[in-house]
């Protein structure tokens, strides 16, 4: 069972208020991250006329972008830790903005590459380390149902996106579409600002006399616990070598912590068949005879049942009877999922893919509502700022890797179900592992808090020098003259190490 629920970062959380505002905030940045990649595939095929490239050259881009996001995970944290969840989220929409109206003007797949792949992939890696971060600001007792409606931002922003891309193109062209979805995603800037920001000084600030309502002057101490004056900050930073520093803000020091291996570990062999799925879910329904709409409409379904799925499974998650065991209810998601994968196969008829995108999409939902939120629980709030830093840049290696392996299983065998079942098998598999790695890692913990309390309520008693001597003492003097021998050598030592001589 997961420890009783806990804050540690100096205040006590608002679950609340603005803190809404900023679940909204976080929805969008969070949709567009999560989305813009998948639904930016709906250019691919004119850009393929446009520059004369073939199809793998052209989803380099999306590869480039998905792998910029993650890999750009403990730049964002650095900033984040430096400046707070507001100024970087803004500047990232400045980047995701002048990375697509850049692409506009774009002669060449090389400088797709950078100014899609490089300066909008990094503007939408500054979006969505912040938007988490900043929930586990404002949010302790309901933290699990404010990430359910900030991951929701994800399939709400795919239903709208990839119909919205689709219109742009057939009216403006793929320059035209370009320079207007650099003006949309500098609504990320919006979001941002209001990502108001939120710590120990604004807690206690708010901390106001019931009597006279104004603020006390102990709180107003209490409020900045960390006023340093800048002179003496400057020169502590400049005291520290380059290692330091970083470590400052990028915390490694988790890589000692049990339960964030665990985590990272389970997480990695997660994403190998993670996306994969959704990428081949389409063309496989089109392999199987069903014509192109058709199998479009699965991902539809998919989203929709996803958009469900988030925020319900943070209501769940929150429960009195569920919250305490949140690391079993994410292995179990995950688990679920891989069985999904695994009976797809069976699934010949466009019915039974409805099925299959049904429960896809609610065991999709499930994982990606508790992905961050089961992270927060195992670190906490105050340290979860590095640690999702270090998770995106590790799990961007198999991100890359998951559809590109499920890709040459289908060239290599000519059927889409061995990716399929890959998929489920290494899904179900990093559930196993979760599951029984966390039993093992709750019983260890109340192990060590057991012998921990032991220790404190019965303390052995520790003998001084002195009650060391009165004790040989005593004993000598009860004892006669059987241990005079053993006296006199004893005290003859002790002279000896005091530098004096007798004869």
């Amino acid at each position: 069972m997961s420890p009783p629920v806990l804050s540690d970062l100096g205040y006590v959380p608002p679950d609340g208020g603005w803190g809404w505002a900023v679940v909204f905030g976080a929805s969008i940045s969070i949709g567009f991250a999560y989305t813009f990649p998948k639904a930016f595939t709906i250019y691919f095929k004119e850009l393929q006329a446009v520059f004369s490239i073939s199809y793998s050259q052209i989803a380099w881009t999306t590869s480039i972008m998905c792998a910029t996001t993650y890999g750009g995970g403990p730049i964002s944290s650095i900033l984040v830790n430096r400046y707070g969840s507001r100024p970087v989220v803004m500047f990232g929409g400045l980047l995701c903005g002048a990375g697509m109206i850049s692409a506009a003007f774009c002669t060449s797949i090389l400088q797709l590459y950078i100014c899609v792949g490089f300066i909008t992939g990094l503007g939408l890696a500054l979006n969505l380390q912040p938007s988490v971060i900043i929930i586990g600001k404002y949010f302790l007792k309901r933290r699990p149902i404010a990430n359910g409606l900030a991951m929701a931002g994800s399939p709400v922003m795919l239903c709208t996106l990839a119909p919205l891309n689709q219109f742009l193109f057939e009216n403006f062209g793929w320059r035209g579409s370009f320079l207007i979805l650099g003006a949309i995603l500098l609504n990320c800037c919006v979001a941002g600002a209001l990502f108001r920001p939120i710590g120990a000084a604004t807690a206690s600030i708010k901390t106001q006399d019931a009597l006279t309502g104004k603020i006390t002057e102990d709180a107003m101490e209490m409020s900045s616990p960390k006023n340093v004056p800048m002179e003496n900050k400057t020169e502590e930073e400049g005291g520290k070598d380059c290692c330091e520093k970083i470590n400052q803000y990028l915390d490694f020091s988790l890589f000692k912590h049990r339960g964030f291996l665990i985590y990272l570990i389970g997480n990695v062999l997660m994403f190998l068949g993670f996306f994969a799925p959704i990428v081949f879910l389409a063309p496989y329904a089109k392999h199987t005879g069903i014509d192109e709409y058709s199998a479009a409409f699965l991902l539809s379904i998919l989203a929709i049942v996803d958009m469900v799925a988030r925020p319900t499974t943070g209501i769940i998650a929150n429960s009195k009877w569920v919250r305490p065991r949140i690391q079993y209810f994410f292995s179990f998601a995950i688990a679920f999922n891989g069985a999904c994968h695994l009976l797809c196969p069976l699934a010949s008829s466009y019915m039974g893919l409805v099925v299959y995108s049904s429960f896809f999409g609610l065991a999709f939902g499930m994982v990606c509502a508790m992905l961050f939120e089961t992270l927060m629980d195992l670190v906490g709030a105050a340290r979860f700022t590095s640690a999702v830093g270090l998770v995106t840049i590790a799990e961007c290696c198999t991100i890359l890797l998951g559809p590109p392996i499920g890709g040459t299983l289908i060239d290599t065998f000519g059927d889409y179900k061995y990716m399929f079942i890959k998929c489920g098998a290494v899904m179900v598999l990093a559930g196993t592992f979760l599951f029984i790695m966390n039993y093992y890692n709750y019983r260890m913990l109340a192990k060590e808090e057991k012998e921990k309390k032991t220790k404190e309520e019965d303390p052995k008693p520790v003998r001084t020098e002195n009650e060391g001597r009165n004790n040989w003492n005593k004993d000598t003097t009860q004892a006669g003259p059987e241990l005079e021998p053993l006296r006199e050598e004893r005290e003859g030592g002790k002279k000896e190490m005091n530098g004096t001589n007798e004869v």
